[in-house]
């Protein structure tokens, strides 16, 4: 959609009302609703003659981008639509999401094949997760000297998270682990973790919906966070210099290997430092809504909280990129939420067994449920362009693990949500002849702006026909 004359004409006028400014003259970091009749600053840089700016879309509203994963793959035969194109109908995994059929499309023929065993043998769960967003092998070690990939969203974040307080959030329903051995003889890393940062160096997803929004907004009832935020950004540079200033002391101490170490230490300590400067320059919105408590004791609304976490982030333009994983990769919990006792990973590998396979279907069912109603509460949310936010997005919900019973890596089950703006076609399934999953990624990275990047992993090119 191209801007009329009367757009840009009506753009020159309220330039002074910028959403910037217009929070600026409140006092206070209020999260306004997507008036369109006040467009935001995306809106009126796109009305203007200047080139479309990284993660927006073609009318300037914000483009998101999300990952969601979830673990051990599906059963097949329950998951694949019934014919391909517009005409398809959703198999029972993925009813959940027939009220929004028409803002989703399901994407077959998609392989990792640097997942699968090769010569390392077994460990495919880690496998799965570490290569779902790298698109590399990741090294089989369970030692320090883990080695992945940067990931997507971490490359986009490189080059649109100024637009943003927040260049990328990492979000999780599990425990927060870097280390030790998870999967015959691979770092629990890999498992846990979807972002990396560089090839060694995972980005920790945060568990706790609390913490996450204090992280987002602050501490305290609403018209309070903005000290408490301001308290600890300052409490978080003061740790910064204490830390920076002994580190450089040991500099003259160590060998040069180690101070290559330490050296990209400190250019951590300075990426965050850098976060916590960009963050102070952009307006902090603040929510007229309480804190969530903690991690809730039951799984099932873990999953939803922080589902609402992470919309309250895309409806207040906190960040455009995230990553969510609801379980690690190879995951044995129970669902007594839907009475299956059972251990998740243990169903799996149900030997053609088919209560096992039924109770199986059943958890992947579950998990669509919840993309489900996080999927239907963005499309309610309305941008300043009019369109909804899962209009302006881009999720992609799948897992590493095609078949859990064989740990097969290649048809990964995949379901992108969202028209990102208008250029990705919704409604179909499509399917592809044996692609790399990696092509899918770099597509969706071109979309978001970043055309510069030639190549993710094992691609050969942009997916045509996404």
């Amino acid at each position: 959609m191209k801007p009329t004359a009367s757009s840009k004409n009506r753009g020159a006028e309220i330039h002074a009302l910028s959403r910037r400014r217009f929070l600026r003259g409140l006092g206070t970091g209020i999260a306004l609703p997507a008036f369109t009749s006040l467009p935001s600053r995306s809106l009126i840089a796109a009305s203007s003659d200047a080139p479309r700016p990284f993660a927006t879309t073609e009318t300037g509203a914000p483009l998101r981008m999300a990952f969601v994963y979830f673990p051990n793959g599906a059963i097949q035969n329950k998951w694949w639509p019934t014919e391909e194109g517009t005409d398809f109908q959703l198999k029972e995994t993925m009813r959940p999401l027939a009220g929004i059929r028409d803002q989703v499309q399901v994407l077959a023929g998609l392989d990792h094949v640097n997942a699968t065993p090769g010569p390392d043998g077994a460990g495919d769960h880690a496998r799965a997760s570490g290569t779902y967003l790298t698109g590399v092998r990741v090294r089989k070690t369970a030692g320090a000297d883990i080695q992945a990939g940067v990931s997507i969203d971490q490359l986009i974040a490189d080059r649109v998270g100024h637009l943003t307080r927040f260049p990328s959030l990492e979000l999780s329903c599990d425990a927060v682990r870097k280390s030790g051995n998870c999967d015959s003889g691979y770092s629990c890393a890999y498992q846990y973790n979807l972002a990396w940062r560089s090839e060694s160096q995972p980005v920790p997803p945060e568990p706790n919906p609390r913490l996450l929004f204090e992280r987002l907004f602050g501490a305290g009832k609403p018209g309070e966070r903005h000290e408490g935020l301001s308290r600890r950004r300052q409490q978080r540079r003061s740790i910064l210099d204490f830390v920076t200033e002994d580190a450089r002391s040991l500099q003259a101490e160590l060998g040069r290997s180690d101070t290559g170490r330490l050296d990209e230490y400190l250019t951590s300590i300075r990426e965050i430092e850098q976060r916590i400067e960009a963050a102070e320059r952009l307006p902090t919105p603040d929510p007229s809504v309480d804190a969530p408590e903690g991690v809730p004791e039951n799984f099932e609304n873990h999953i939803d909280v922080m589902f609402d976490m992470l919309t309250l982030a895309f409806q207040t333009d906190s960040t455009r990129v995230a990553s969510f994983l609801l379980h690690n990769e190879g995951s044995n919990r129970t669902f007594p939420e839907i009475g299956i006792i059972e251990g998740h990973h243990y169903l799996t590998h149900h030997q053609n067994r088919q209560t096992m396979i039924d109770k199986v279907a059943e958890i992947d069912r579950w998990y669509v449920g919840k993309l489900a109603r996080f999927l239907n509460r963005l499309d309610e949310l309305k941008d300043p362009d009019g369109n909804s936010i899962l209009h302006n997005s881009m999720i992609l919900y799948g897992s590493g693990n095609s078949d859990g019973n064989r740990h097969t890596h290649v048809n990964l089950p995949l379901v992108l949500a969202g028209g990102g703006g208008g250029a990705i076609s919704t409604g179909r399934f499509k399917r592809f002849d044996s692609a790399p999953m990696s092509n899918l990624l770099l597509s969706l990275g071109h979309q978001m702006g970043a055309t510069d990047l030639a190549r993710l992993g094992d691609s050969t090119g942009v997916l045509q026909g996404v």
